[in-house]
This record gives C-alpha cells, sequence and structure tokens, in this order.
C-alpha cells in the first residue's frame, strides 16, 4: 500500500521539479529579449506620437515622468507623455505627444484589450489622427462632434474605449500644462 502512494507521489515531484526548472531556464533567456523588445517599442512609438524629434531625453517635473523630443539642434520641440486608464478590456496604455505650443502631434496605444472589432479600432490611425492638433480637454462625444471645440466622435459601439483613449490623452494635457505652466513661473 504504501509503495502504491510513494512511487506517483516520487514520479510526480520530478516531473514538477524538471518542469519549474525548465521554465526557469526559459524565463531566464527570453526576459532579456522581451525587455529589448518593449524598450524598442517605446523608442518607436514616441518617434510616431513626436516624428519631428531627432532623438529625447527623460525628465521628471514636479513628480511627472515625461520624455522631452529635441531637434537636430538640440532645441526642444514638445514632450511625450505615457499614461494609463481603465476601458473595456482592462487598462490601455496611451502615449501621447504635444509640442511646445501645445498642440498634440500624435498618440499612440501600447496596450489595450478591448473587444476586437469595436473597441480595439481605437488603436486604428482613423481614430487616433482625430486628436491630432487639439490643444486642451478632449471631449468625446456620440455624435456630431466638433474638432475646433476639441470634440471627437466615438467610435460606434465603443464609447467606453474612446473615452479611456481621451481619459489618457487629457491625463497627459494637464501634465505637459503643469510642467510648461511651472517653466514660465521658474523664469
Amino acid at each position: 500500500m504504501t509503495k502504491n502512494i510513494l512511487i506517483p507521489t516520487i514520479a510526480l515531484f520530478i516531473i514538477c521539479l524538471v518542469s519549474t526548472t525548465l521554465l526557469a531556464f526559459a524565463n531566464q533567456v527570453t526576459a532579456p529579449i522581451i525587455e529589448e523588445l518593449a524598450v524598442q517599442t517605446e523608442i518607436d512609438a514616441r518617434k510616431t506620437v513626436l516624428s519631428d524629434a531627432e532623438k529625447f531625453e527623460e525628465k521628471t517635473s514636479d513628480g511627472i515622468s515625461y520624455v522631452v523630443g529635441l531637434d537636430k539642434n538640440g532645441k526642444e520641440i514638445g514632450m511625450v507623455f505615457t499614461k494609463t486608464t481603465k476601458s473595456y478590456g482592462g487598462d490601455i496604455i496611451v502615449m501621447t505627444g504635444i509640442d511646445t505650443k501645445g498642440e498634440i502631434t500624435g498618440i499612440d496605444i501600447l496596450q489595450i484589450n478591448d473587444t476586437p472589432g469595436l473597441g480595439m479600432n481605437a488603436d486604428k490611425p482613423e481614430f487616433k489622427d482625430k486628436f491630432i492638433g487639439m490643444n486642451g480637454t478632449v471631449t468625446v462625444l456620440k455624435n456630431s462632434a466638433d474638432a475646433n471645440n476639441n470634440e471627437i466622435d466615438a467610435i460606434s459601439g465603443a464609447t467606453i474605449s474612446s473615452k479611456a483613449v481621451a481619459e489618457a490623452v487629457n491625463a497627459a494635457m494637464t501634465d505637459y500644462k503643469t510642467i510648461t505652466e511651472g517653466k514660465a513661473g521658474a523664469n
């Protein structure tokens, strides 16, 4: 009777030990590759949202982390902010570029897990490009938005996703104003 319990227990223990060792090894091998890919993705996204920048410098001001975009002469041409908000399918991470005039130069969605064919449409250029040129709080409406008033139409069937993107963009704009008003007050 002891033999009937002991042999399967030892076999199961060995299988678990080997599996755990192999998973740990696989993680050790792939973790640096995944991290490197994430860094490259973020660099590419910065170039997408602030396309005139030649290089980027990470900064922190007033407890806000952001990236400054510089032209080839080292002159500041804008800032990039990455913000996380809640959407229909969980967290959504949005990167927003804002030029020195306070206008949005582009947005890129780094993470979204919303419904395919609905909320995932927030990651399409047709939606993201609506933010370009806006310079204040963006409002999402279900019908008849006026871009001149910083309004955009919600994606049909995905109002929650549309509002989540706008919320992240508005958080970036708030941080931009906090930083630039602090710079003006420092002069």
